[in-house]
């Protein structure tokens, strides 16, 4: 028998390539015992990348999230990890040190044992700093290796690069085939180079299944040494996320590889689990498309978790692009045209600004220059023409190096704007901030939470930190959530039959007296500016809803009728309403 292989369910990822948001607190502790009870995993991905920030815009406390999702895989020896963009931590734009050393330190407290630490250019300055941070916080480093397929990314290259992460004291190798384009020989070799010279460090391979050449590249590295395989479970396995479990563990076995047999009751629990979670609230949030395979990746190399997104973005320019060439009396593009013109389009521009891998947030960068190219093309003004200071920062080496080298058409447009080239070291360019952070802490009266975990969320996501404070990001959640639950409804509703859905089991406010309406009262007679309640809010019963303020100066409390969740909100904050006039309607949670 051959050795053994072990697996790990990405969760995070598989949410993360599939849609918006990720699940709440109470939803991660139901199914982590069902991960446990599969019996097949060594390795579960908890948290990282875009798990923090997106918990915060769902006005969820992420840090409760990760203690409570890494807590009984810790307890039962199953290795949690984390992604970490290096330079960028858990965001998508430089962190400076001192915020990105006290990540360690709060990730290992929360239950976090692995971060997977990468640079989307491969840039070993970005990644060094965060190894030593790591292991002096107890941590096991994971350097990522950003795999893509060029002419500037052959095997010697990323053999030297882990050579040099390794000597920085990089205990495990993650091959990151963020696109799942990497070429299955190719992968095959890179696991044995690095396996020939290292014996003794883990790798494992991470790899997208959009453009279908994941499994192939499973079995190359396995057979050339890979140790780890990142796979995922239905309903969100395949499509632009990663193979599932029971296909990945049936090829190995079949192989002859030693692995862990599935307790398919488990994985059925957790699959069931996965779709209500879906059906629950997360599922309005995700891309069709991204459930879908496309050989058309191949050609671009972007990876499939940016293929929703940049649908959006193209339907945009779709349109605008059309009206330019009907008043130039030229055929309108069709979608899939201006598709094939986009991909066209990022295979010219990617070489040109140096072959970077198309990963967060270089992908995104090189998107956008091909997609405005498209548009200044089309109005006569030629290439290059609308790129902002992070298409430039990228292109200048400002995000680090760039593996490859820049066109000279772009070195004279920098030359002829001013613009210049630099070599330093991208991290020494930013300033420490903690302790303006700590001062925000101190001045609003905030807790730095267990081991500054508040503190670090503070100054990782400043802006969807404040607004998850102040409560704006639930409301605009809940807001956005029921925006998406009546598109989908009313796509096949009339609007009567859809508000006649909506109020069947609600309660209608109504209006007893005449007046102003307002939803928080001061007491003394002084009514108070303040957010009206939000799609979404729970009331218990007889729990005032809002205030009416009588023309002759009486206040009449509204009490939310039997209680539940608040569905539409029908007199807004200081309107004069009509007594019998109906105010808001209220769903009960029990018939």
């Amino acid at each position: 028998m051959k050795k053994r292989i072990q697996f790990s369910l990405v969760y995070r990822d598989m949410w993360q390539s599939s849609g918006k948001f990720q699940p709440r607190k109470d939803q991660l502790e139901r199914i982590a015992p069902a991960i446990i009870d599969m019996g097949v995993f060594d390795r579960v991905e908890t948290n990282g990348g875009a798990f923090e920030q997106v918990n915060l815009l769902a006005g969820e406390n992420p840090n409760e999230a990760v203690r409570a999702f890494c807590k009984p895989f810790n307890e039962v020896g199953i290795k949690t990890h984390m992604l970490d963009r290096g330079l960028n931590a858990l965001r998508m734009y430089p962190v400076p040190d001192d915020v990105r050393e006290l990540q360690y330190k709060v990730k290992h407290a929360q239950g976090v044992d692995i971060p997977r630490i990468f640079c989307g250019l491969n840039d070993t300055r970005n990644i060094i700093p965060s190894i030593k941070w790591a292991k002096a916080a107890g941590m096991t480093p994971q350097a990522t290796l950003c795999i893509t397929t060029s002419p500037v990314h052959t095997v010697e290259y990323y053999s030297n690069i882990a050579d040099e992460v390794i000597a920085a004291g990089a205990e495990e190798i993650c091959l990151k085939d963020m696109a799942g384009i990497g070429q299955p020989a190719m992968l095959g070799a890179l696991t044995k180079s690095i396996k020939t010279k290292h014996p003794d460090v883990i790798i494992q391979y991470h790899g997208h299944s959009g453009p279908g050449l994941s499994m192939a590249s499973i079995l190359e590295v396995c057979n050339n040494g890979g140790d780890v395989i990142d796979t995922a479970i239905e309903p969100l396995s395949w499509g632009k996320v990663h193979p599932d479990i029971i296909s990945v563990q049936s090829m190995l076995k079949n192989e002859g590889f030693e692995v862990k047999e599935i307790n398919m009751n488990a994985y059925m629990q957790a699959r069931s689990l996965t779709q209500e979670f879906i059906d629950d609230w997360l599922g309005y949030f995700i891309n069709p498309g991204n459930k879908h395979m496309s050989s058309l990746l191949l050609g671009c190399g972007l990876p499939g978790g940016m293929m929703g997104s940049m649908m959006a973005d193209l339907a945009g320019m779709h349109r605008t692009i059309n009206s330019i060439r009907a008043k130039k009396g030229l055929p309108e593009y069709s979608t899939d045209e201006l598709l094939v013109k986009l991909f066209d389009e990022v295979a010219y521009v990617w070489p040109r600004v140096g072959y970077p891998p198309l990963v967060t947030p270089f992908s995104q960068y090189t998107k956008n220059i091909a997609l405005m190219n498209l548009l200044t093309i089309e109005q006569g003004k030629g290439r290059f023409v609308m790129m902002d200071e992070s298409m430039w920062g990228m292109i200048l080496g400002k995000s680090g190096r760039i593996p490859g080298e820049i066109a000279p058409e772009l070195k004279e447009l920098a030359e002829k704007q001013g613009r210049e080239f630099t070599t330093a070291d991208p991290h020494t360019l930013i300033p420490n901030a903690l302790d303006d952070f700590r001062k925000e802490m101190d001045e609003n009266g905030w807790d730095y939470g267990k081991d500054d975990e508040e503190l670090y969320e503070l100054a990782m996501h400043p802006e969807q930190y404040r607004d998850f404070k102040s409560g704006i990001a639930k409301k605009r959640m809940l807001e956005d959530l029921q925006k998406a639950k009546d598109a989908k409804l009313g796509s096949s509703l009339s609007p009567e039959e859809l508000a006649a859905f909506k109020h069947a089991k609600a309660d209608a406010l109504v209006a007893p007296v005449k007046g102003q309406i307002f939803y928080e009262f001061n007491g003394d007679g002084e009514c108070a500016p303040c957010v009206e309640p939000f799609i979404g809010q729970h009331y218990e019963e007889g729990q005032p809803f809002c205030y009416i303020q009588t023309p002759w100066g009486e206040i009449e409390t509204i009490p939310a009728a039997l209680g539940g969740k608040l569905v539409e909100i029908a007199a807004k904050q200081g309107a004069k309403v009509s007594k019998g006039q109906t105010l808001a309607y209220i769903e009960r949670d029990h018939e």
